[in-house]
């Protein structure tokens, strides 16, 4: 199913030690622009070295050769760095050839439409979740979350769903990962998960109510793609106040689950035809 040599988030040094296959310059080039975030306007090389946890003579080397190649911008004025073209190049080739995402969008933009909520699309990076898809209804109060954004896994239904749709033994060891991430607040994070499996198990579909962040409720589902080995997921959700809780068990959480089915069920037929 998911490759889970790369669930870690930080330091390649058992590849380093044990792989003579694996290039630790270019995994830490792609460590570097892996910690640029939507919520950044420029980061230096002291920002990166701190969150890369590589010294910064390295991390000054590794963003030259990066902005040689397009990958970086430079901003003086700002004394930091961009993502440049060449990244946004490589994310639109990885959405645009995805075809759940293609399939799906109409699918999602009805729900959404109907809801009043925000519908995404999420995979997996390490231990985070990325959103490859957005669909907004034109209501106000819909949440603003941008594709490319990073969610955390153990708290909000988009992760935990990601997590009901491993098989058992590479959750156990994506969950002793996120453990070791959590620390003290691990014991908490684990009292939802398992309740979202359970709802998982008994509905279809995994729920995070204010967990994430206390005034949103959302609602998720996995969708397994055997052919790609592969785990992505979709949610709905919005504002507490205007997505309650019976809203999401008793509506929309079997909504979801109908259009994963859907989407399931287009995909056999488009890789079959």
């Amino acid at each position: 199913m998911q490759n889970i040599t790369d669930f870690e988030d930080t330091a390649h040094n058992d590849h380093e030690i044990d792989d003579r296959q694996f290039v630790t310059a270019l995994a830490r080039g792609l460590d570097v622009l892996r910690c640029f975030t939507v919520g950044d306007r420029a980061l230096s090389n002291g920002d990166i070295a701190r969150r890369t946890q590589l010294p910064k003579s390295t991390v000054s080397r590794l963003t030259y050769t990066l902005t040689k190649l397009g990958y970086l911008q430079q901003l003086p004025d700002l004394a930091g760095y961009r993502v440049g073209p060449a990244v946004l190049a490589l994310g639109y080739a990885a959405t645009g050839s995805m075809q759940v995402r293609e399939i799906a969008r109409p699918l999602m933009q009805d729900l959404a439409d109907y809801s009043n909520a925000l519908v995404s699309l999420a995979a997996r990076d390490r231990l985070d979740m990325i959103y490859l898809e957005n669909c907004r209804s034109r209501a106000s109060v819909t949440l603003r979350l941008d594709t490319g954004m990073r969610m955390p896994i153990a708290t909000t239904s988009i992760g935990r769903a990601f997590l009901a749709g491993l098989p058992q033994a590479e959750r156990e060891f994506m969950m002793q990962h996120l453990e070791r991430r959590a620390g003290h607040r691990w014991a908490e994070q684990l009292i939802g998960i398992r309740a979202a499996m359970e709802d998982y198990a008994r509905r279809g579909f995994c729920l995070s109510l204010g967990e994430w962040k206390r005034d949103v409720n959302s609602v998720a589902v996995p969708l397994i793609i055997p052919e790609l080995s592969d785990v992505v997921v979709f949610s709905c959700g919005g504002p507490a106040f205007s997505i309650k809780p019976r809203q999401l068990t008793e509506d929309l959480g079997p909504r979801l689950v109908y259009l994963v089915q859907h989407v399931a069920a287009l995909l056999t037929e488009h890789n079959q035809s």
